[in-house]
């Protein structure tokens, strides 16, 4: 028995010993990407491609602060973890990427790693981007390297907290959570889905938002695309497998990559982050991805909500049929969105059978009421109108009130919102206004 145990004790202080030496090499054995030999040389097919793909992963929308140079990095990502400030990809060679080459870049889109071997965070998108060609990033290379103006602008520090903000540590996570490899073709599958799936799943990395994550920020396996509140708790990435929150199951190819081109159809209006995607990447793209992606959505498999609100407080619900609601609505929003909530026709949106109006997780229509917001502009809705913000209009029992009877009337079956549920999301909204 003794024996028995020594040969354990000794077995499992191999496998710690291994475990480690795995992640120290992870952490340490890489060492700096050299120059290219030869040298690339971009040709101007390959910037312009390019140009197109770093579009469709919307690199410019984390890379570029508000009012700075483009690309020259400094936005901040805000995570449960502390911030991670995005790097300079303009081609200044002191702070940014000139001093890279293709091959080095080529690394840190598919393995998470820098120039120098330096473990990236996730909040590059790696897990999702891993997935992009070798000619496709030389692609997006060719047009940094060649397209974008050089910014000299140091890296801003990251605020994370310990233990999340030492290479050892995010080489656990690598081991847990993070497996490199390009994107395979599913033979059984039409070119348009391989298509959409090699940028709904990569490059456009969708389901860094729109994907259930555990208590690390790793992506749950078996829920993709299933849901998940945005970092900060301010905004929920609505499912787009539950036909009831974003599905495109019911829709047809041409309504879903219409929505991805111009952010509103009769169906649907693109507001929060998701009006942003638009705005700045999915409208540029070209009709045979945009019905790609479309293709892709759709075939995604169709699942029932799983989640669902607060049950109503017995003062929401008695203070609703005394028709606070009916005549909190009928001052602040009739005007606009009909009396019936049916809307106006290419301006403002029908809230009646509106599903980001009744989908259990309530946080979006919460969230405009208090701030407001736009629907992108682009070239098939190129004068937006916009919702303005009611913070400083209407107390947490008037919002509660309004959204539940938004969520209730003309045929809709949303659950109540209560008081207690407006605590929750104003502080999580962040405006205690």
């Amino acid at each position: 028995m003794k024996r028995l145990r020594a040969i354990a004790f000794g077995l499992s202080i191999f496998a710690v010993a291994w475990v480690v030496t795995a992640l120290l090499r992870d952490v340490y054995g890489e060492s700096e990407v050299v120059a290219d030999s030869p040298p690339f040389v971009a040709t101007s097919a390959q910037i312009e491609r390019g140009e197109y793909l770093a579009r469709i992963g919307n690199c410019a929308g984390c890379h570029t602060a508000r009012g700075g140079e483009a690309y020259a990095g400094g936005r901040a990502v805000d995570t449960p973890f502390g911030a991670i400030y995005a790097s300079n990809l303009t081609p200044d060679k002191d702070t940014g990427i000139g001093a890279w080459g293709s091959t080095a870049f080529y690394r840190a889109m598919h393995e998470g790693r820098s120039r120098d071997g330096r473990l990236l965070y996730p909040a590059f998108p790696y897990p999702n981007i891993t997935l992009t060609t070798r000619e496709d990033s030389d692609a997006i290379f060719a047009y940094l390297m060649n397209r974008v103006n050089p910014a000299s602008q140091a890296n801003t520090p990251n605020t994370l907290r310990f233990p999340f903000n030492n290479q050892f540590a995010l080489a656990v996570w690598r081991a847990l959570y993070f497996k490199g490899g390009e994107f395979q073709l599913e033979p059984t599958k039409s070119a348009d889905w391989n298509r959409g799936a090699y940028l709904v799943q990569g490059l456009a990395h969708c389901g860094a938002c729109h994907s259930t994550r555990n208590a690390l920020g790793a992506s749950v396996a078996g829920h993709a695309y299933d849901g998940a509140m945005m970092p900060g708790n301010d905004w929920y990435a609505p499912s787009l497998t539950v036909v009831s929150e974003a599905s495109g199951a019911d829709w047809s190819l041409v309504e879903i990559a219409t929505w991805l081109k111009d952010g509103a159809t009769p169906k649907a209006s693109a507001l929060g982050p998701m009006a942003e995607v638009i705005f700045q990447s999915t409208q540029y793209a070209n009709n045979a991805d945009l019905l790609a992606m479309a293709t892709y959505l759709k075939a995604l498999p169709s699942a029932e909500p799983s989640r669902t609100s607060s049950a109503p407080t017995r003062l929401v619900t008695q203070r609703n049929s005394d028709g606070v609601g009916a005549a909190l609505y009928a001052k602040h929003c009739a005007s606009c969105h009909g009396e019936n909530g049916e809307g106006k026709a290419d301006a403002f949106p029908a809230l009646a059978g509106n599903r980001a109006v009744t989908m259990a997780n309530a946080t979006n229509v919460i969230s405009i009421i208090i701030k407001g917001g736009f629907v992108p502009a682009t070239k098939g809705n190129p004068r937006p109108h916009g919702m303005p913000p009611y913070y400083h209009l209407l107390s947490d029992t008037d919002i509660a009130l309004l959204t539940t009877h938004i969520r209730s009337s003309w045929g809709n079956a949303g659950s109540a919102v209560t008081e207690l549920d407006m605590v929750k999301y104003r502080n999580a909204l962040g405006a205690g206004l």
